[in-house]
């Protein structure tokens, strides 16, 4: 090989490293940018950012596993760049339904949400309801399946009440003996024979929060009763009696 193609060959490959290197060099900065760990005033920074948009269950990993079901998110429980930055931009949950108080349990992000009439969620906890599997259990057998529809609590009981298929923790009727109540196991798919299991540290609160009477919501994206005209009907005759 004479100088000349020497010459050519050395020009060519310092080309080539010269309009690689930009690229390769952007690539690796994102690549180390994206691995960089949160520093501990981001961590600070997004435990406040959920607890402002009401995602308030007194446990980092359980505020962040809720919010990532509400998202629609993996449920990885594990705070990472990308999951601070999805919180740091995202908004707080909104009822299907605003403009009066009720409570509603979307069974596709298995959560619940407590409204009050100004249409605010005042409350969001995880949830576990039916599974859709047939079982066998304790001599009964059926289907452990959620209805979705709008209903009313019935009735409710303070502590606990053994049911013929176990123990129901502060529960509030809605259908057929199928109720919102705390459970020790809130799994993170629908996992209870009907029932809506809410963690045990919320269940006192939210027997509080639910008379007798509270109309419930329960939809997935199939499903949906609005719950406005049971409310007209109660506003009406509120009204008669008042007058």
């Amino acid at each position: 090989m004479n100088t000349r193609h020497t010459l050519a060959l050395a020009f060519l490959l310092t080309l080539s490293l010269l309009l690689l290197t930009p690229f390769e060099s952007a690539a690796a900065t994102k690549r180390k940018a994206v691995k960089r760990p949160l520093t501990r005033a981001e961590l600070k920074k997004a435990e406040r950012r959920l607890s402002e948009m009401g995602y308030t269950t007194g446990v980092p990993q359980s505020a962040l596993i809720l919010f990532q079901k509400w998202e629609g998110r993996k449920l990885t429980g594990q705070l990472t760049r990308n999951e601070f930055d999805a919180i740091m931009s995202a908004e707080a949950p909104q009822p299907r339904d605003p403009g009066d108080a009720h409570v509603e349990v979307d069974v596709d992000r298995q959560v619940l949400l407590l409204t009050d009439n100004e249409g605010a969620v005042k409350k969001i906890l995880p949830v576990s309801t039916g599974s859709n599997r047939r079982y066998n259990e304790k001599g009964i057998r059926g289907l452990a399946y959620t209805p979705r529809g709008r209903f009313r609590v019935y009735a409710k009981i303070a502590g606990w009440r053994r049911s013929p298929l176990g123990l129901l923790y502060y529960p509030n009727y809605f259908s057929d003996g199928l109720a919102i109540h705390g459970n020790p196991s809130v799994p993170r798919s629908p996992q209870s024979h009907g029932c809506i299991r809410i963690p045990m540290s919320a269940a006192a609160d939210i027997s509080r929060r639910l008379p007798v009477g509270t109309i419930l919501l329960i939809y997935d994206s199939q499903s949906f009763v609005s719950a406005k005209e049971w409310a007209e009907a109660d506003r009406q005759k509120q009204e008669a009696i008042v007058r």
